[in-house]
């Protein structure tokens, strides 16, 4: 055989070759960017129920893309991030919630395993030995860990009835703290009121710690600069209603309601705090 022409054969192979991953790369990048632009537009929303009605046939766009390139963790990321919202906001059925933010927080673990193969088997060690693991990651690990962090309490929150779920919470808070070491500056609001709600979860005498707790809805206040309401609603929920304190319950929520809820990237979950603020004060006639 010429060895020009096996040449030929192989110059042609390997440039074929080249072509589908580059091809394969820029796909991937695009659902990734697409998944990305349609979970802002979703997170821009001044109506819940369009986002209600509509964010199911997201979700199964997002399986989708997750089926076509299962190691892309942008992908994952949304995907895990939107089913936790959804499973958390918009369901009332409980057993649909616990499914939809079981699959949440697997689509957030799947994201870190994609980031990080290491991490891929560390959900089922003894605490110490997950707490070495979790200390090792890095910076470039913070996307997903931050999303394991968030889907994690989700999946808590919907399976709150289960103690082997809050049983959980440790673990969980641990995620976020080691977020917060590695970047101080990464969405930190966002963490503070999510370590908030971890700490208040459970009543004092069951292992809650509502000095923290405030601590934490304090400065996740703060940094977001008053704009972030679903915060002053949890502080409300989590903290004051167990405690019974009807002053900072009713101060907290009257806030929600006179702030302004159009703001970039908070605006669905500001509509649905107001909406809330107010069940919430109504109904607090007859809770306190």
């Amino acid at each position: 055989l010429d060895s020009s022409l096996v040449g030929s054969e192989m110059c042609i192979r390997d440039r074929l070759l080249t072509a589908t991953v580059s091809c394969s790369s820029i796909m991937t990048s695009a659902t990734s960017g697409l998944a990305a632009s349609l979970g802002s537009a979703i997170l821009n929303q001044d109506d819940p129920e369009t986002v209600r009605d509509g964010a199911p046939a997201y979700l199964l766009m997002l399986d989708s893309f997750v089926e076509s390139s299962p190691e892309d963790s942008g992908t994952l990321r949304s995907a895990a991030e939107l089913y936790a919202a959804y499973g958390n906001m918009f369901v009332d059925d409980a057993v649909r919630a616990r499914k939809l933010t079981s699959k949440s927080r697997k689509y957030a673990r799947q994201a870190l395993c994609a980031d990080n193969p290491e991490s891929c088997e560390i959900w089922n060690l003894p605490f110490e030995a997950f707490s070495d693991s979790v200390n090792s990651l890095q910076e470039g690990d913070i996307d997903s860990l931050y999303t394991v962090g968030l889907t994690w309490l989700a999946y808590i929150q919907a399976h709150r009835e289960d103690w082997s779920a809050l049983a959980e919470i440790p673990a969980a808070e641990l995620i976020l703290l080691r977020v917060r070491a590695m970047d101080s500056a990464f969405k930190p609001a966002d963490v503070e009121r999510y370590l908030g709600v971890m700490n208040t979860l459970r009543p004092p005498a069951l292992g809650g710690k509502f000095d923290k707790g405030k601590e934490h809805f304090e400065r996740a206040i703060a940094l977001s600069g008053g704009k972030d309401l679903g915060i002053k609603v949890d502080y409300a929920n989590y903290y004051a209603r167990t405690l019974y304190d009807q002053e900072l319950h009713d101060r907290l929520l009257n806030e929600v309601i006179e702030s302004e809820a159009q703001q970039p990237g908070m605006t669905l979950f500001n509509t649905l705090a107001q909406r809330e603020a107010r069940a919430m004060l109504e109904s607090g006639a007859d809770y306190f």
